[in-house]
């Protein structure tokens, strides 16, 4: 091959190339954290406190940058265009973090020397983040709340499904809201046994 055609040949590579890598599609990050400033109402008959709040574990089948949906019984699908902003037990951690310290005016002391009675230790362990579109978004967690000075904790398991729309954003939105839910329940608990009470689980 002269010159030529191997100048031709390369510069067809090049195109080939370039081709391929503009029709790749963007990738979407996504979080589960709600923005700042939304409704601070504040939950029926919330009692403030502080809390500490361990690292989240989640289902290491979810644990993905990418975001995992089930696709029928038996499949999944990583979605190499949608990810999360940060890892997923991260997310979770955040956003439940931030739904309580709105809804029930409580403060993340997590890593803070504090010496107050009303300090409560919370740790959430997701069993199942199951997402899917068009359909609905999941949660089985286990969780527990303690005094920080000592006592024993209360344990809790919540399973909450979320109706969605199509897109991922609604699947995204759905999470959210089953968080918001979780923080909902986990926070009533933690006002009482923050404030000495004796506390129930929530039911269902």
């Amino acid at each position: 091959m002269n010159r030529w055609g191997t100048l031709n040949l390369a510069i067809a590579t090049l195109a080939l190339v370039l081709g391929a890598c503009g029709s790749v599609p963007p990738v979407r990050y996504y979080t589960l954290v709600p923005p700042a400033g939304g409704d601070a109402a504040g939950a029926p008959g919330a009692r403030s406190f502080q809390f500490e709040l361990l690292p989240v574990t989640v289902p290491a089948q979810v644990d993905q940058p990418q975001m995992v949906v089930r696709e029928g019984g038996q499949g999944v699908a990583m979605l190499q265009g949608q990810r999360w902003i940060a890892p997923l037990g991260d997310e979770v951690r955040g956003a439940l973090s931030a739904d309580l310290t709105r809804d029930f005016r409580a403060q993340d002391v997590t890593g803070l020397p504090t010496g107050g009675q009303s300090t409560v230790r919370i740790k959430l362990d997701l069993r199942r983040f199951d997402s899917v579109p068009g359909s609905y978004a999941y949660i089985d967690a286990a969780w527990s709340v303690r005094p920080l000075k000592g006592g024993e904790p209360l344990a809790c398991t919540s399973r909450i499904s979320e109706t969605v729309g199509e897109g991922y954003d609604a699947l995204v939105q759905g999470h959210q809201q089953a968080i918001k839910r979780l923080a909902g329940q986990i926070g009533a608990v933690a006002g009482t046994v923050a404030a000495g009470q004796a506390a129930r689980c929530p039911e269902g």
